[in-house]
């Protein structure tokens, strides 16, 4: 009995030790001034990412794309699309598909 008690102390113990403690440096791969010592969610992600590739900054590209898996990225991403479209549309009193066209170009469907 007092072997179990003494693995879950261990495992209790062990899964604390990895954790950032308020203060610290900001850990590889944390997102720049979160501060909260907390893994970055697929939103927070996919806001980096688009913010560095609207300014062309490859290393903030990088550094958001390996926050989570390519797949969790493109929905955020694709998410941060779709609400940016509605709110220009809700701004500008169009359809998202009239918007959407006009921000890649394309002329009215």
């Amino acid at each position: 009995m007092f072997d179990s008690v003494g693995r879950i102390r261990e495992r209790l113990l062990g899964a604390t030790r990895g954790r950032p403690r308020p203060g610290d440096a900001r850990p590889a791969g944390k997102p720049r001034g979160s501060g909260t010592g907390r893994a970055p969610n697929l939103f927070e992600a996919a806001a980096a990412y688009v913010a560095a590739c609207a300014e062309d900054d490859q290393d903030g590209m990088e550094e958001a794309a390996g926050w989570v898996s390519p797949e969790a990225l493109s929905f955020g991403v694709n998410e941060l699309a779709c609400r940016a479209v509605i709110a220009l549309a809700r701004e500008r009193d169009e359809s998202p598909r009239t918007v959407a066209r006009a921000l890649l170009g394309l002329p009215p469907a």
